[in-house]
């Protein structure tokens, strides 16, 4: 049986699985972009356009055996990846690392980082033109924006609009209700049960004044971001790969993280049917199951690594730098966090640290 390892996407679980196969085996990361994008700092480059140097991370120095190669994914089977330009890359295991998509800010919608830093400054100079801004989403991508901005302009007034009716469902009653303190704190306007029912005559992020008209009435705002609808990127699956996907797009896996009915293929982070947030450290995790799984059958020997997802939901939500809640399974339950907390885990640098250490750039 042969070495070669080729990973569908450079995210945060195809990163991280492909630097730690890199030593024992012949990795191929395919990545269309010129360089890894920290999502979870996005929406912070977006209100400070000096902090955008700590999102992109070139992937030059993530492998020093293994080769990445620049190009899109067409089509992926149980034997290899099919690319854009043609190429095959033939793999005795796949790694299916592909992640989702959802729309800008908090991923970018370039595959070049230059042409995202340069939108990220035109977004930035049209927001903070802006006096009235309205978010459509009330999770913790759409609550951390409004938290971004009220951190550095707050006197802006920022609506929050969900058609849900209470606020991160599924947490405990303390962090929720801490929470609400903290948005209203801020001044943050939050509008559950709030459905929007025209279109803004403009897409995310474009200023203009407009006028939409909502569940209950209107609301009148300059610029405005859409902060829900993610997608899992499963539509290049080929062959007896499709017979593993879900309704929703989602690749069914096993508590191994094979996909279902391949015993040399695997799947991480967005894209599997795991019942759990969608969160990096939930994929760096996957990655870890799956090197091991991976490198154990390299070595001759019968995969042993076992996922199991968290049964308590786990979240830190910053709210700015200095603000935010958290919660994190303990053996007595949920561990709600104070803002303190969150900002020195999380808020203050949003991880960037653990980055540079992954791509060599430190």
């Amino acid at each position: 049986m042969g070495r070669t390892v080729a990973v569908v996407g450079g995210g945060y679980g195809g990163a991280a699985v492909a630097k730690a196969l890199d030593e024992e085996t012949d990795v191929v990361l395919v990545e269309p972009k010129d360089a890894f994008v920290h999502a979870a700092g996005s929406l912070r480059a977006l209100v400070r356009p000096e902090w955008a140097g700590n999102i992109f991370f070139p992937y030059a120095r993530l492998l020093r055996r293994g080769t990445v190669v620049r190009e899109r994914a067409v089509s992926a089977d149980a034997g290899g990846v099919t690319l854009a330009s043609g190429r095959r890359v033939d793999a005795d295991y796949l790694v299916l690392a592909s992640g989702s998509t959802y729309p800008y800010p908090a991923k970018m919608d370039t595959d070049d980082s230059g042409e995202a830093r340069e939108r990220l400054r035109a977004t930035h100079k049209g927001l903070a033109d802006a006096t009235r801004v309205l978010i459509t989403g009330a999770g913790p991508v759409g609550l951390e924006l409004s938290g971004e901005i009220k951190a550095v302009w707050p006197d802006k007034h920022v609506t929050v609009i969900d058609p849900v009716g209470e606020l991160v469902p599924g947490f405990a009653p303390e962090m929720r209700a801490d929470l609400r303190r903290q948005l209203d704190a801020l001044g943050v306007e939050v509008r559950l049960g709030t459905t929007l029912l025209t279109p803004p005559p403009t897409e995310p992020g474009e200023p203009r004044p407009f006028t939409a008209d909502v569940t209950g009435g209107t609301i009148s705002a300059d610029i405005w971001f859409r902060c829900h609808g993610v997608r899992p990127n499963s539509d290049y699956l080929d062959g007896t790969l499709t017979t593993a996907r879900n309704a929703r797009g989602q690749v069914r896996v096993t508590e191994k993280l094979n996909v279902d009915g391949h015993d040399r293929a695997y799947a991480i982070g967005d894209l599997t049917d795991l019942d759990e947030a969608k969160m990096a450290g939930h994929a760096m995790r996957h990655a870890e199951v799956v090197a091991q799984n991976i490198l154990a059958q390299v070595r001759g020997e019968p995969p042993a690594a076992i996922y199991e997802p968290s049964r308590i939901n786990a979240i830190l939500l910053p709210l700015g730098p200095t603000g935010g809640v958290g919660q994190m399974p303990s053996p007595d339950g949920p561990a709600v966090l104070s803002a303190l907390a969150v900002s020195e885990r999380k808020g203050t640098d949003l991880y960037t640290g653990r980055f540079t250490a992954l791509f060599g750039t430190a």
